[in-house]
Parts: C-alpha cells; sequence; structure tokens
C-alpha cells in the first residue's frame, strides 16, 4: 500500500498502526474490482482515502483535506496524481502490496 501525506499538520498513522478510536466509514464504493472508502479517523481528526484493488490487492492510502474529501472519493488517482505533482520529492511513501505471479 501506498501512503501519502496531504499536509504536514501533525503525524498520520502508519500503515498496520493501531488507532485505539473507532475509524469511522463516511463512504465506500465498489468500481470494477476497485474499492473506494473515504474514512474519518476520531482520535485525529483526519479525513482518509482508501483504495484498493480487490483482484490484487494493490492500493494506497492517502490523507485528505476536508474540504476535499468528496473529490478526492470520486476521483482518487486523479487527487493522488495531483498530491504527487504538488509535493514532488517530498512525498512519505510506503509500498505494501502483494507480490504478483509472472505474467505467462
Amino acid at each position: 500500500m501506498k501512503r501519502i501525506n496531504a499536509n504536514d499538520d501533525g503525524p498520520w498513522p502508519a500503515m498496520g498502526e493501531c488507532i485505539s478510536a473507532p475509524t469511522r466509514e463516511l463512504a465506500q464504493r465498489l468500481s470494477g474490482t476497485v474499492e473506494v472508502l473515504l474514512l474519518w479517523h476520531c482520535e485525529i481528526d483526519r479525513v482518509g482515502l482508501s483504495v484498493r484493488d480487490l483482484s490484487t490487492g494493490a492500493g494506497f492510502h492517502l490523507e485528505v483535506a476536508p474540504a476535499n474529501a468528496i473529490d478526492a472519493f470520486y476521483h482518487p488517482y486523479a487527487y493522488a496524481a495531483r498530491l504527487e505533482n504538488s509535493h514532488r520529492g517530498g512525498l512519505q511513501e510506503t509500498v505494501r502490496a502483494r507480490p504478483q505471479p509472472p505474467y505467462r
């Protein structure tokens, strides 16, 4: 999984880190095999987006400014690309995807 921090005003939990307060699912959609979740992490008062291809397990998480949450939810790849371009060189990325079998 890949994580992109959209702003620098505090820590964003690393993948696999436990947050003691429950995370609230604000919205969920499925497009083909791609699942998109809009999440609110109540304890740290942050909005996040989780995108995962259910067929491969590949995906990414990114923090979203509340004003951009709906735009990011409906256009996650465009939003992630925009963040990557605007933060070129300053991104913290963690990639965790299941290995894919070789093509035959």
